[in-house]
């Protein structure tokens, strides 16, 4: 292992430091210690450039940057955040402030080393070989996760946690993201709590948090995080998630208030400027949010970390203002992302509805009828989604406010809702969506009123000592509406009833068929794609992993994340 731990002559490493002379003296140190390929950048914004579509070994990056708004922290933030570091990289931040609050700050993101300036080489040396001491010790589990063999992978973090083995404690964090991952909330909760027992850490209490958001105890997890904020009011993950635990609970206001302050914390944050720019958007009031999701598109177009359907959002916004020229911005943006990305199915999804928009503005009402109903065909499909629905409705609303007519529109409508409108939060979502044309609001919230007389009255059935009737009334309701609260409630009165129903097989072959195509993956509401979940590790899986830089190697890799930061 020694061999391997000093030997860095295939190894590449990125430099980022504003100050040439300090730059200069980290890439002659490398070089030194024998780095085959050193690359330098002046500024983050270049570094992530850099990052986004290539690997290094070592990354050594500054933390402060004069005249500039980004940190090193931020662009480490916002690198974990997408998915743009793998396993393999060693992330060092270098700076000349030595105060307990950012060494403490560094530590908790998990940073490989943490280097003070001013240093010698030994020490810069020092930092390298211990941070791949780790990575060669862990090696057995990245390996395991690489194939995507993420049961193994669990397994061998809790043999490592249990016996308290070397680096146990990263392993227990690993091990945790990985039982959120194969859907063991439960498991990950216990697991985050043996970590806070036995040794209190930031990123174990978000993660029991995260383990009952994802088991569905929402109300716990606002409390858990609560506290976590109350003790440290400047954790940014701790914001992202009670964000998205009050969007769940559709408190689209206090949603909206906490994403303001974690963009607040960290200003430069794309993904978290999405966040607070479509949530402005949603909650109405389309001015501001027409600002923001502005800023948005300037600040990330370029970027992987941006998300499309801020570009979406901003096209609406634009329609309603009469922006014709901006309008048309969009539509040519999205030109440019399909170039990037010719084989990605969303990319494609959405810039269609940007299409219909522009077709609106330019008043080319047969187009942009056409347009509208070859959208309307796959409201019943598989992949339709929630966010596809959203934009759909909030595309046929548009059309309604213009008076354009298309006379299948309330069936569109009711076959949205009726499918969509599963509680609340997805309720006033869609609701909002559909402002433009306050009727289709109130019809979404009509369609819930249904879902819930389906639910009940299947219930009733069940309570009554029918199992077997609410079991198939929920089904074909399920059928009719495509509604995944109704397919899934069927289930759990089968799981729960079995052993009375006589035809227990029979419905459980007919429930696996809609679960698989109409089951609750397929409508779960989000503020656009979610990359990772905030307060994990984001670890690239795939066997190919992006060691050498290759940006083919990088693309295969990411393409399928596990939901955490490195």
């Amino acid at each position: 292992m020694a061999i391997l731990e000093n030997d860095f002559s295939a190894c590449s490493a990125l430099v980022v430091d504003g100050n040439p002379t300090s730059r200069s003296i980290l890439v002659s140190q490398l070089r030194d210690f024998g780095v085959g390929t050193v690359v330098q950048a002046a500024r983050a914004v270049d570094a992530r450039r850099q990052l986004e579509f290539r690997a290094f070994d070592f990354v050594l990056c500054e933390l402060h940057f004069a005249n500039e708004a980004s940190s090193g922290q931020d662009l480490l933030d916002d690198l974990r955040r997408n998915q743009l570091l793998p396993f393999s990289t060693i992330f060092i931040m270098i700076t000349g402030e030595a105060t307990y609050a950012k060494v403490a700050e560094a530590a908790e993101s998990a940073l490989d080393g943490y280097l003070l300036k001013p240093h010698k080489a030994a020490h810069l040396g020092d930092r390298l070989r211990a941070a791949r001491v780790r990575k060669l010790s862990l090696q057995g589990i990245f390996t395991a996760i690489e194939k995507e063999a993420f049961e193994e992978a669990a397994g061998l973090c809790m043999e490592r946690f249990e016996s308290k083995g070397k680096f146990w404690l990263y392993a227990a964090r690993v091990g945790a993201e990985l039982l959120l991952r194969v859907g063991r909330p439960a498991d990950a909760q216990q697991l985050y709590k043996a970590v806070v027992a036995a040794k209190t850490l930031p990123w174990a209490k978000l993660g029991v948090a995260r383990a009952q958001l994802d088991a569905g105890q929402v109300t716990q997890a606002t409390s858990t995080l609560e506290n976590l904020i109350s003790a440290d009011p400047n954790y940014g993950d701790a914001y992202d998630v009670m964000g998205r635990a009050q969007f769940e609970l559709g408190k689209f206001d206090k949603a909206l208030e906490t994403y303001k302050m974690a963009a607040t914390l960290t200003p430069t944050s794309i993904t978290r400027l999405q966040n607070l720019a479509m949530m402005t958007y949603y909650s109405g009031d389309h001015v501001e949010a027409e600002k923001l999701l502005d800023r948005t598109a300037r600040m990330g177009l370029e970027s992987k970390m941006f998300d499309c359907q801020s570009l979406v959002l901003l096209a609406f916004a634009r329609l309603e203002n009469g922006d014709r020229k901006g309008l048309q911005r969009c539509h040519d943006d999205f030109n440019r992302l399909i170039e990037r990305n010719p084989d990605n199915a969303r990319v494609k999804r959405l810039a269609d509805i940007v299409i219909a928009l522009n077709l609106i503005q330019q008043h080319q009402l047969a187009q942009s009828v056409e347009a509208v109903r070859g959208l309307a065909k796959t409201i019943s499909s598989s992949d339709f989604d929630f966010e596809s629905a959203s934009n759909v409705l909030a595309l046929i609303s548009q059309l309604a406010n213009k008076a354009i007519q298309l006379d299948e529109v309330a069936s569109m409508v009711d076959t949205i809702g009726l499918r969509f409108c599963s509680n609340r939060s997805q309720t006033e979502l869609l609701a909002a969506c559909a402002v433009a044309h306050p009727p289709f609001a109130d019809r979404m919230r009509a369609c819930q009123t249904k879902v819930l007389e389906m639910a009940e009255t299947a219930m009733s059935l069940s309570m009554s000592g029918n199992p077997t009737a609410a079991v198939k009334n929920l089904i074909l309701h399920g059928r009719e509406t495509l509604n995944a609260r109704l397919i899934d409630n069927a289930h759990q009165v089968l799981l729960k009833h079995g052993s009375k129903i006589s035809e227990a097989a029979e419905l459980s072959a007919n429930l696996q068929e809609l679960r698989a195509k109409y089951g609750l993956h397929h409508v779960k509401a989000s503020l656009g794609e979610q990359k990772r979940q905030a307060g994990g590790l984001v670890l690239r899986t795939g066997a190919a992993g992006p060691n050498k830089g290759s940006e083919k190697g990088v693309e295969k890799s990411a393409a399928t994340p596990i939901n955490q930061a490195r």
